[in-house]
């Protein structure tokens, strides 16, 4: 519900603008600014905002705090630009000057995190809501005449889209995304991308021989399906497969989670909804890489037919896997998808999804958990992460642990024998599947789905890690 265009100097149809300070500078406003500061407590926090009123009542200027200029980092425009955002939700038109206070920084990151900054913040999910739930269609000017800013916004706001997207699915109800209505709205966006699209249904998968995700799908009454989706670029400078976890909904199957642990289960589909948001934007960012995207879908269900703990399958690459916890069914369909990503012998593999409880208990709700077989493709991940300001955390893959994973009936089992190190356990787990390949697993954990209002954004999910992922496969040489 918000646009953003390039205007070289304060449109004369806005309603509100915004006045950029530093919390160090503040001896710089106009006396009258500087009392009403020092009576509202703001003193130019990073994200603080402080409304005044023009005298015709209608108009307003907004004092955004950016924090110390000297510690002044992209990320300071991010979040300006979002609290400015929120602050005029209910103005048709505004303007902002945040870009004339990037100091000494790059142009064209500050531009973008101000786009990201003013689109995410505003993101609404209104799909199950009357019309007159939804807020008003703001159109922001950024006040500017950098030479390349319509470029700029153009591709920043591609990648607002595609973490929207990502948003949309997430937000989604597990009873109305199913695999075949996730295939659906993938193949559209498939189609508006340039992506090409091939989707395997229930007796093509059986035909496959993908073990793992059968046996999660036994208990359910819908069908699975495998989603893969294609970009290549004119002269891809390395082909990379991008693997996403896609279970619909998490009942835990017969190892049922609690009511309160089911109740943000539609979310377990985070991996897969990153992997094809992060896929839509490629074409718009011109990644030099060749990708191809693998989703398999499913939803964990607790029907008469569904695996039982000690039930034994064969996945995709030949070996045999004992379940002992149903619950633990992400690593399953994964298993499959690894593999038929490393039939194809890319040269980077990167999974991602929300695996496990544990990465959250290891780096909180507000960090992404990295880990894998090959440094420089976690270095990459590291790295574009602090490039848009995305948290990511790595964590150990340490070979000790992979005796955690023996089984005596099996070639090993689906969960660890004790307590401890779960994340880096499961990711072991998976690493079982890339045969050999570089590989990096991102473990969403909890931070896929914010069970409270952020900065960037209100309370559901999050998209969090699909601009990492733009980001890493843009700057690949």
């Amino acid at each position: 519900m918000i646009s953003v265009r390039v205007a070289p100097s304060v449109p004369s149809s806005v309603t509100a603008i915004d006045r950029p300070v530093f919390s160090d500078k503040l001896a710089a406003l106009p006396a009258k600014l500087q009392s009403l500061a020092a009576l509202q407590g703001f003193d130019g926090k990073e994200g603080q905002t402080l409304v005044v009123t023009a005298g015709n009542g209608q108009s307003i200027e907004v004092l955004v705090g950016l924090g110390a200029k000297d510690k002044l980092t992209v990320n300071s425009f991010r979040l300006g630009a979002a609290a400015y955002s929120k602050v005029v939700a209910k103005h048709e038109n505004v303007a902002t000057n945040l870009f004339k206070a990037k100091s000494r920084l790059n142009a064209e990151k500050v531009l973008a995190a101000i786009v990201e900054g003013v689109q995410l913040a505003r993101y609404e999910f209104w799909a199950h809501k009357s019309e007159a739930s939804k807020s008003v269609a703001t159109k922001v000017a950024v006040v500017t005449s950098y030479d390349s800013a319509k470029k700029v916004v153009k591709r920043a706001t591609k990648i607002v889209e595609a973490v929207n997207l990502a948003r949309d699915l997430g937000n989604e109800p597990g009873g109305t995304l199913l695999p075949v209505e996730f295939v659906k709205r993938a193949e559209a966006v498939a189609e508006a991308n340039d992506l090409k699209v091939t989707v395997w249904d229930q007796k093509r998968i059986v035909k496959e021989k993908l073990g793992g995700l059968l046996a999660v799908n036994q208990g359910s009454e819908h069908e699975a399906r495998f989603l893969t989706l294609a970009y290549k670029p004119a002269k891809p400078v390395a082909s990379i497969a991008l693997v996403g976890k896609g279970i619909t909904f998490d009942s835990g199957g017969l190892s049922i989670k609690s009511s309160q642990g089911m109740m943000t289960m539609k979310i377990d589909m985070g991996g897969g909804a990153a992997v094809l948001a992060a896929m839509s934007a490629l074409k718009a960012v011109d990644a030099p890489v060749a990708v191809t995207g693998y989703i398999p879908l499913t939803d964990n269900m607790t029907g008469g037919a569904a695996i039982r703990p000690g039930d034994v399958f064969i996945a995709r690459n030949g070996k045999s896997v004992e379940v002992l916890n149903t619950d633990a069914e992400g690593r399953l369909v994964m298993a499959d998808a690894l593999s038929i990503a490393a039939e194809t012998k890319p040269d980077a593999i990167i999974d991602v999804a929300t695996l496990t409880g544990a990465s959250a208990v290891a780096v909180g709700g507000k960090f992404v958990a990295v880990m894998g077989s090959a440094q420089d493709v976690v270095d990459r991940i590291l790295s574009a992460g602090d490039d848009v300001d995305e948290n990511m955390w790595q964590l150990p893959l340490p070979k000790e642990y992979r005796s955690e994973l023996d089984s005596p009936v099996a070639d090993l089992k689906n969960i660890g024998s004790g307590r401890y190190a779960g994340a880096s356990v499961a990711g072991l787990f998976l690493q079982e599947f890339t045969d050999g390949l570089p590989w990096a697993h991102l473990d969403l954990g909890l931070a896929a789905f914010s069970e409270s209002a952020s900065p960037l954004g209100p309370k559901g999910a999050t998209g969090l890690a699909v601009r990492t992922i733009i980001e890493t496969l843009a700057s690949w040489k």
